[in-house]
């Protein structure tokens, strides 16, 4: 049995940097991924453009050099294979955690854990850890609308690319930057374009740049606007909303929820984490990341629950390295008392 000194689930920016700083902490780990590298930025967007500038996107002290002024994905992608290979870091991909499971004891007074996981081929392994930290992300688990048709094949919670819909009539609904891109992305790619908002205006957090030209756009009735309005039913062609207590039908050949995602607490919850009531994030040190599971940490977005906004790249990255230097201080108290209890290993014997 091989075991490392920590296990990572999640090979994002959170879960890289956390790698980084157990490798230059002189501790051995392993990253493990149920999808590609930074898994989430890959599903972002095509022509997505970063709210920030370069430099806070670093992780390891690796430069990320971009022209621009704001990064753009593809070079996100770039970047992160970059450190990747910089460090040489032990990443298994394609691999899905299915348990996460504490022995105390186990080989040690110290404890352990096991992680099984399950890949997309229909293989099962299980993997051995002293600690193990959860930077799975906020990006995998949309906020539903629960309405009737949410799960018809023409409607996406997840917007990639706007050359399929060239001359459909698509329905974007939301009020935020996701929803107001991806509409301004659509119309320019030649979609009849629709946006549906529950307030009754655009969220004030939508990117500087951004703000203006779909206000310009909705306001020059080149993307129809629907304020105040609440999505009641997706049918296959159409999309039903009620506005002031009165229900009209929208068509639409596809439709886009973008109302924003949550982290998936499934794993957090099977391995013992409480969750706390109002976030449904999990319950941790801020100090440490370290959950009410002894040994177990969170670090990125995950933390953040619902309130996914407030965890980005520029501050979840920073997580890894407290997260760390709280493992690579017990380790060492924890050495430091077997010496104590058995000075013969100093190779000096007491008085």
């Amino acid at each position: 049995m091989t075991l490392r000194d920590v296990l990572i689930v999640g090979a994002g920016p959170a879960g890289l940097a956390t790698a980084i700083a157990a490798l230059k902490n002189g501790l051995t780990c392993q990253v493990i991924e149920k999808g590609a590298l930074v898994n989430s930025l890959l599903h972002y967007p095509t022509e997505m453009v970063f709210f920030t500038t370069p430099e806070l996107m670093e992780i390891g002290g690796l430069p990320f050099v971009s022209p621009y002024d704001k990064p753009t994905r593809l070079e996100a992608l770039r970047y992160y294979r970059r450190v990747t290979d910089a460090f040489k870091l032990e990443v298994l991909f394609d691999e899905a955690v299915v348990a996460i499971t504490r022995q105390p004891g186990v080989p040690d007074g110290e404890g352990s854990f096991v992680v099984d996981t399950h890949s997309g081929r229909g293989v099962r392994r299980s993997w051995h850890g002293r600690t193990v930290v959860i930077a799975t992300g906020a990006y995998d688990v949309p906020n539903r609308l629960d309405v009737p048709g949410e799960d018809l094949p023409h409607v996406s919670h997840y917007y990639t690319q706007p050359h399929p819909f060239f001359r459909k009539r698509v329905v974007v609904v939301g009020g935020k930057n996701s929803a107001a891109e991806a509409a301004l992305d659509l119309f320019r790619a030649g979609a009849d374009v629709t946006l549906v908002h529950r307030q009754a205006a655009l969220g004030d957090s939508i990117k500087y740049w951004v703000k203006p030209d779909i206000d310009n756009r909705i306001k020059e009735g080149s993307i129809a606007a629907r304020f105040d309005t609440r999505v009641v039913e997706i049918r296959p062609t159409s999309v039903v909303v009620e506005h002031a207590g009165r229900t009209s039908d929208i068509d639409a050949d596809a439709v886009f929820l973008l109302t924003g995602y949550r982290s998936d607490a499934t794993l957090l919850r099977s391995a013992g984490v409480e969750m706390n009531p109002d976030t449904w994030g999990p319950v941790y040190d801020p100090e440490t990341f370290e959950t009410n599971v002894p040994g177990l940490y969170v670090a990125g977005a995950v933390i953040a629950g619902v309130q996914s906004g407030r965890i980005f790249i520029e501050n979840g990255r920073f997580h890894g390295q407290q997260v760390i230097e709280a493992i690579a201080a017990r380790r060492a108290a924890g050495a430091s008392r077997l010496l104590i209890a058995n000075p013969e290993l100093t190779g000096n014997k007491p008085h």
